[in-house]
């Protein structure tokens, strides 16, 4: 498998509703995206981080390859999914639904000297 599938480090639920502690520790860069339904982001690897998603709403197809081609797998996300993709997996995502997910990166994108670790793939997909 391309991607490992994680679960929140504590959850908590009663009446009122519930508490979930996605990670307490390992990572330095946190991001909230939103993407509508129909459009394609992606089509991307990291060579220095892990990046690990949580799905909060809606729903997308994640479509991983290896970078020589030779595995490629897709899933289907949805809300409540929790899981993570390493370096050099490009990533790519079809949202089928209105969706919104929290990004994080154990490194961070930004390098000191200004260049990121975002490479794009020369994949087919």
């Amino acid at each position: 498998m391309l991607i490992e599938y994680i679960k929140p480090d504590f959850e908590f639920s009663d009446e009122r509703g519930t508490l979930r502690q996605l990670v307490h520790t390992g990572w330095k860069q946190v991001n909230y995206i939103t993407s509508v339904i129909g459009s394609f982001r992606g089509n991307h690897y990291h060579k220095k981080n892990t990046e690990a998603f949580f799905v909060i709403s809606g729903s997308f197809r994640l479509i991983t390859e290896s970078l020589d081609g030779k595995i490629h797998e897709e899933y289907n996300m949805e809300a409540g999914d929790f899981f993570i993709i390493k370096p050099y997996i490009n990533h790519s995502f079809d949202y089928t639904q209105n969706t919104q997910l929290i990004s994080f990166y154990d490194q961070g994108v930004e390098n000191a000297d200004g260049t990121k670790d975002i490479f794009v793939s020369n994949t087919t997909d």
